[in-house]
């Protein structure tokens, strides 16, 4: 269906899809083939081609899109969630959310691989981890993880690995943390076969046995208790220590850091991140110095350029988990960068003294609301608490239909008792109409509000947030300039194409993005009642339906908060469909050395043996040798994961024979999906014999990627397969958590929605199609410049191609790093860096870049081939040339001196139009073994901007804010 206005046919796809089809034409006879058809006859295997077209409805226009998100939006009601439970509604400061949140500009970045031209968002994110070491008291902090449930189930990692006793297997979790914390956290245990043992944290005796313990702080019913005692027994025994703490809290409350913890946790959501049903929300993770190499995720560190000036970086990536394969202890490659930005924003918005204004505004409202209840004869099942009270009540469901009718959603627990926890948005009118609430009546007078219910000895009495940088931003004005700064030290979608092979950077269209920031959808607890839920179910069953029909499998999760979340969930399935058939013994993982590193990780963290397959010289996986290894194992063989398209970019002919050798021994074949932007529309996994695949709806659904996050890594599943899906204790199936809430991040699920509603079936193939096309124009344009390395059966690739770089290492001493810094002087994101193959180039241009972006690319590629051929014909120096001192920045060509053999134009002005638009790395090039060696992972002080790393981290042990 499309509409008709004024004669105007309105299509979104013709708005998606870059290339016009005047230039598809042309595209293609540069390619020698006559239409689209052909092309994908030839590049994809008739045997996996779906027989028949996708039955999904007929697109709608941009105005019916959100004429019908608006119709499913007013099917949630917005309710006043005082449920808590590691959620708080709070009010995100208009500037950040217009100037971030809803900016092309922040949410289009990529991950932050390329240091010179990720500056700003890397400052964002030490502002991120220094405001979390200063509230935890704890040295070192990530640049966030996926949420607080997760999080805790990395701190229970860290801490077996840190202790380094396999004896070890017994993890303690305080009764009164979030069951969402401890179902995620059993999760997690099962598959790595360590015990949970729940149990009143004062009443812990640790054995032999404990490598860790779980407190919450405060409890999830609020209440206060000292924790250092029991820190104390359990560090004696050998035992780390972590706490799962609440962000606004610790503005108040003793660090853990200083009462003994070893690591802490939480979710910075409650600093300015909308609820948006659970996610996505960006958690932190914090420790003590001697575990950063433990640490999960990313940590942003400082170094130095060549110029001597410090400059930021991802520091230990060689820690990272997808590097170290199936020795990693977590899967996780990602953070929810945009997230942790607004969160870090927030401090900087309101600064250590708004944000103690708040914490104690909070309390003091929570003080006011005990002391009515009190007079009313109703008292707390705590005194000591921060924001949460907790209170038993004659009748529950009196309680329940005067809230309800009020328009606000508590918290009951199983006992019969009520909860309520205050935030932001709390005031003394809604104190006194919960009093009501409660009591049944008008209750108390003024008395209250001002006394504090927090024990002295957990009161906080260190400082925090000492830096400038959470001083100096007051006025709107001064803070929308530091947002501005930031953004134009980043390049993002809004510069030019990212053309990421893997990673499929496409439009993220505005309308798209729209509806994130309703509050009908981002207003919503993710533990509100189901009948205030009705548009979440409406969209989410939608999403799960068109999932499925376009996978070819019959069930859907959207649960995974991520990709390496969803090879996760997938593996997990698999291990409790065979557990449930007495078969628990199938724990043989067959991955083939091209798989992604994230693969092997997750297939160890849900309890499977990783068997590796190897790869052809043409980048297949060897059929022989895959029949070979499940022959040898196939009484225990549980599943194969591969990746298709190949990891190669390619589309493999014996993906059929591959499936059949697996099953035909009793195993599963998941299919990791990051390149399902080659297959939608045209080939559908489950009719090839795929029995599971996660999808990323951040790059082929069109989510942006937020500089490193969110994500979203729903699986989809065969019909056998669906009991087996991750369960939360609001779903029907009540075990197998693996993210907090029991949808993941559905805040932004919106977006992919609308964009399959968009775009309908006819688009949703078009868009493959031209995937399919710009990624072998690029190839065949490039070729005789960097060979490409791998195709298939007929000179073909498939959505992406890799570009061989090797022989300019070996003969001129010319990396393929130094080809990504001098694109940069070109305006350009590199293409992906020596994955999967070494000194390579893996290019993914998506559908969304138009015919002129592409040859403005490949214009930049063949001209630094050409600066290559001057190394090589001796007219350029080999180790002064415009390569190996690329990224030129502004200060470094207008200096009063310049000593290179190649003038400043050739070296900041390598290409006609970058006279019309020119984007400046902010640094020079960055030194990454210097940032390693000198570790420092907080904010710079100002008067130390030019001092050496070395000399800022020598000042920082033993400090928090830098």
């Amino acid at each position: 269906r499309v509409s008709i206005q004024d004669g105007f046919v309105e299509r979104f796809v013709e708005r998606h899809v870059g290339p016009r089809p005047r230039d598809i034409e042309e595209m293609l006879s540069v390619l020698g083939l006559s239409s689209l058809g052909e092309l994908v006859e030839r590049a994809v295997p008739g045997s996996i081609r779906t027989e028949r077209p996708l039955t999904l409805e007929e697109p709608l226009t941009e105005a019916e899109v959100l004429a019908e998100a608006r119709r499913l939006a007013v099917r949630n009601r917005v309710g006043r969630s005082l449920i808590g439970q590691g959620y708080a509604d709070c009010v995100t400061p208009a500037v950040i959310q217009r100037n971030i949140l809803e900016n092309p500009g922040w949410y289009t970045q990529y991950t932050p691989y390329q240091a010179e031209i990720s500056q700003g968002r890397m400052e964002a994110l030490l502002n991120f981890q220094t405001m979390v070491a200063d509230l935890t008291g704890l040295e070192l902090a990530n640049a966030s993880l996926l949420d607080e449930a997760t999080a805790a189930a990395e701190a229970m990692a860290l801490c077996h690995a840190a202790v380094g006793d396999a004896e070890r297997n017994r993890f303690f979790v305080a009764s009164d943390c979030h069951p969402q914390t401890l179902d995620v956290i059993r999760t997690r245990a099962e598959g790595l076969s360590w015990e949970v043992v729940v149990g009143a944290a004062e009443d812990l005796v640790p054995d032999e046995r404990l490598f860790g313990v779980l407190l919450q702080y405060p409890a999830t019913d609020g209440r206060l208790f000292d924790p250092a005692p029991v820190a104390a027994r359990v560090r004696e025994a050998g035992a780390l220590v972590v706490a799962a703490a609440d962000p606004l809290a610790l503005v108040l409350l003793k660090p853990p850091g200083e009462w003994g913890a070893d690591a802490a946790v939480g979710s910075s959501q409650r600093f300015g991140v909308p609820l948006g049903y659970g996610g996505p929300h960006a958690a932190f993770f914090a420790t003590r110095e001697e575990h950063k190499r433990l640490i999960p995720g990313r940590i942003v560190g400082v170094s130095k350029d060549v110029t001597g000036r410090p400059a930021l970086r991802l520091a230990l990536q060689t820690r990272e988990q997808h590097i170290r394969r199936e020795r990693a202890t977590s899967n996780i490659c990602t953070a929810q960068v945009l997230l942790a930005i607004m969160a870090s924003m927030y401090a900087v918005h309101h600064g250590p003294d708004g944000l103690r204004r708040i914490a104690r505004r909070v309390h003091g409202l929570a003080d006011l609301l005990a002391s009515r209840l009190e007079s009313a004869g109703i008292e707390p099942v705590h005194s000591e608490f921060f924001d949460t009270l907790r209170f038993r009540v004659r009748d529950v469901e009196e309680v329940r239909c005067r809230a309800l009718d009020a328009g606000i959603n508590l918290r009951y627990y199983d006992d019969g008792s009520v909860g309520a926890s205050l935030d932001e948005r709390s005031t003394a009118e809604e104190v006194k109409l919960l009093a009501k609430i409660f009591a049944g009546r008008e209750a108390g007078g003024t008395a209250g509000g001002t006394a504090s219910r927090i024990p002295p000895a957990l009161e906080r009495r260190s400082e925090l947030l000492t830096h400038p940088v959470f001083h100096r931003y007051r006025s709107e004005t001064e803070l929308l300039r530091y947002i501005h700064r930031l953004q134009s030290r980043d390049l993002s979608l809004t510069t030019s194409m990212i053309p990421l092979g893997s990673c499929t950077m496409k439009l993220n269209a505005a309308v798209q993005m729209l509806p994130i920031t309703w509050p009908e959808w981002g207003g919503i607890h993710p533990f509100a009642p189901g009948d205030q839920t009705e548009g979440y179910a409406r969209l989410i069953g939608d999403l799960e339906g068109m999932l499925a029909e376009i996978t070819g499998l019959d069930a859907v999760s959207l649960q995974p908060n991520s990709g390496a979340q969803g090879e996760y969930a997938g593996l997990l399935t698999i291990a409790s469909y065979h557990r449930d058939r007495g078969e628990g013994h199938r724990r043989i993982c067959l991955i083939p050395q091209s798989a992604h590193g994230t693969n092997p990780a997750s297939a160890v963290m849900a309890g499977m043996k990783v068997v590796t397959v190897r790869c052809l010289e043409n980048g297949d996986v060897d059929v022989d040798h895959l029949r070979e290894l499940a022959d040898e194992n196939s009484r225990n063989l549980a599943a194969l994961m591969v990746t298709y398209p190949s990891t190669h970019g390619v589309f493999e002919e014996a993906i059929r024979d591959i499936c059949d050798v697996i099953h035909e021994r009793g195993g599963q074949v998941y299919m990791d999906g990051a390149n399902m932007n080659a297959m939608v529309g045209i080939c559908r996994p489950g009719k090839f014999g795929v029995d599971v695949c996660h999808l990323n709806l951040h790059k082929t659904f069109c989510i942006p990627h937020g500089g490193g996050g969110p994500g979203v890594g729903p699986i989809a599943v065969k019909e056998h397969l669906r009991p087996y899906l991750p369960g939360h204790f609001l779903l029907e199936r009540r075990e197998g958590a693996v993210a907090a809430a029991p949808y993941g991040s559905p805040g932004i699920l919106p977006i992919s929605w609308s964009y399959i509603r968009l775009m309908g079936p006819g688009g949703l193939v078009r868009a493959t199609q031209v995937a399919i096309l710009n990624a072998n124009y690029v190839a065949r344009r490039l070729e005789e410049h960097f060979p490409v390395l791998y195709k298939g059966k007929n000179g073909l690739v498939a959505h992406e191609c890799i570009l061989d770089c090797r022989h300019f290492k070996r003969t001129l001493g010319i990396t393929v790093s130094d080809i990504a810094k001098r694109l940069m002087d070109y305006g350009f994101h590199a293409p992906t860096v020596s994955w999967p193959v070494v000194e390579t180039m893996m290019v993914e241009p998506t559908e969304s870049e138009s015919r002129e972006e592409l040859d403005r690319f490949c214009e930049a590629m063949i001209s630094i081939r050409r600066e290559i051929a001057e190394i090589e014909r001796g007219v350029a120096d080999p180790r002064d040339n415009v390569l190996k001192n690329a990224p030129h920045t502004a200060e470094m060509v207008s200096a009063d001196a310049w000593t290179h053999p190649y003038s400043r134009e050739k070296a900041a002005y390598p290409a006609p139009w970058l006279r019309e638009r020119k984007f400046w790395a902010h640094c020079g090039r960055v030194d990454d073994t210097y940032g390693d060696r000198n570790l420092f992972c907080a904010c710079i002080p100002p008067e130390d901007a030019s001092a050496s790393v070395g000399d800022l981290r020598a000042g920082a042990v033993g400090k928090t804010a830098g």
